[in-house]
C-alpha cells in the first residue's frame, strides 16, 4: 500500500471519529431534556449509590460546619446526604433535571441545612466556601470546560476551595467526556493554587484508577476573564492566537475551548479589550468580545 493511500485512509477514520463527536454533540443535546429522560428511564450507571470514598475521606477532614458548599449536578446527592448527617449546615445542591430535583426537594424537605434548586449550573450566582465536584465537569461538553472554570473561579469565596473528583481516562460513547491531568492543569492552573491533583488510590471499585482527586484553592492575586471569539476554523489558527494573547504584558494563561469560540484568559492586571483585538486584527475574519 502507498504511503499517500495509507495517509488518506487514517485521514478519513480521523474525520469519521470528529463526525460522531459532532453528531453526538450537536442531534443530542445534553440539556434538562436529556438528564431528566436518564434519571426517569434509570439508565444511570455513573450512579454509585454511595458517597464517593475519596469525597467521604475529604468530608471527614472538615471541622467547619457552617461552611457554605454546593454541590453542582449533584444526581442522587449521596454527598449531600452524608454531609447532612456529619452535622453541615449550609448546603446547596443543584441539578438540571426537574424530575430528579422534584424527588430530591421531597427527601430533604425537613431538612433547612439543604437548598435543593433546579437550574443550569452556568446561571447560579452566589458565593461559596466549597464547591465539590463528582465528576460533573466530565458530564458537559468539553465545549463548555473554559466556561466551567470561569464560573467555578467565580462562584468561589476569596479563601474558596473546588474538590473532588475528575475522570482520568477517555470514553468510546459520551457522556462522560474524559481528560487527563495534564489538560486540568493546563486549564486551571494560575486561577487555582493546587493543593492536589493527582491520581486517587481511594476510588469506589467501578472507577478503580480512572478518577483524579483535586484540592484547588481560588487565586485572589489574579483577574479571570472569559471572551467570546469568532472566526477560527482550525487548530492551527487557535494555536497562533493562543500564543498572541499569551504574549501580551501581564497574561499568566490562555485557554481555547475545543470549538474556537470561547477564550479563557488569565491575567494580573485586567486586559483592556482593545489589547485583544490588536492582537488578531492580521486577519479581518477575526473578532473577539466580553462574554455576556
Amino acid at each position: 500500500m502507498q504511503l499517500s493511500t495509507i495517509v488518506a485512509f487514517l485521514f478519513n477514520i480521523k474525520m469519521e471519529k470528529e463526525l460522531e463527536c459532532c453528531v453526538l454533540q450537536c442531534d443530542t443535546p445534553l440539556d434538562k431534556t436529556y438528564w431528566n429522560n436518564q434519571y426517569l428511564s434509570q439508565n444511570i450507571g455513573w450512579d454509585l449509590g454511595e458517597v464517593s470514598p475519596a469525597i467521604k475521606k475529604f468530608i471527614d477532614t472538615l471541622t467547619d460546619k457552617s461552611l457554605s458548599i454546593l454541590i453542582p449536578g449533584c444526581g442522587n446527592a449521596y454527598e449531600a446526604e452524608y454531609l447532612l448527617q456529619q452535622g453541615f449546615t449550609n448546603i446547596t445542591i443543584v441539578d438540571i433535571a426537574p424530575d430528579l430535583v422534584n424527588n430530591l426537594q421531597q427527601k430533604f424537605d425537613n431538612y433547612k441545612q439543604i437548598k435543593v434548586v433546579n437550574n443550569d449550573f452556568f446561571e447560579l450566582t452566589g458565593s461559596f466556601d466549597l464547591i465539590i465536584e463528582q465528576t460533573f465537569f466530565c458530564a458537559l461538553p468539553p465545549k463548555l470546560r473554559q466556561l466551567y472554570a470561569y464560573k467555578m473561579y467565580h462562584l468561589l469565596s476569596p479563601n474558596g476551595r473546588l474538590i473532588g473528583l475528575l475522570f482520568n481516562r477517555q470514553f468510546d460513547k459520551n457522556p462522560p467526556f474524559g481528560g487527563s491531568i495534564l489538560e486540568y492543569e493546563q486549564l486551571f492552573k494560575i486561577a487555582f493554587n493546587f493543593s492536589a491533583i493527582n491520581i486517587c488510590d481511594n476510588s469506589a471499585k467501578p472507577r478503580a484508577n480512572s478518577e483524579v482527586f483535586i484540592d484547588f484553592a481560588k487565586n485572589t492575586n489574579i483577574v479571570v476573564n472569559l471572551f467570546k471569539f469568532a472566526g477560527i476554523t482550525c487548530n492551527g489558527c487557535k494555536n497562533t492566537v493562543t500564543q498572541k494573547f499569551a504574549s501580551i504584558n501581564g497574561v499568566q494563561n490562555v485557554s481555547m475551548s475545543v470549538d474556537f469560540e470561547t477564550v479563557l484568559i488569565i491575567s494580573n492586571r485586567e486586559i483592556e479589550i482593545i489589547e485583544l483585538q490588536n492582537e488578531i486584527a492580521y486577519d479581518p475574519n477575526y473578532s473577539i468580545k466580553k462574554y455576556k
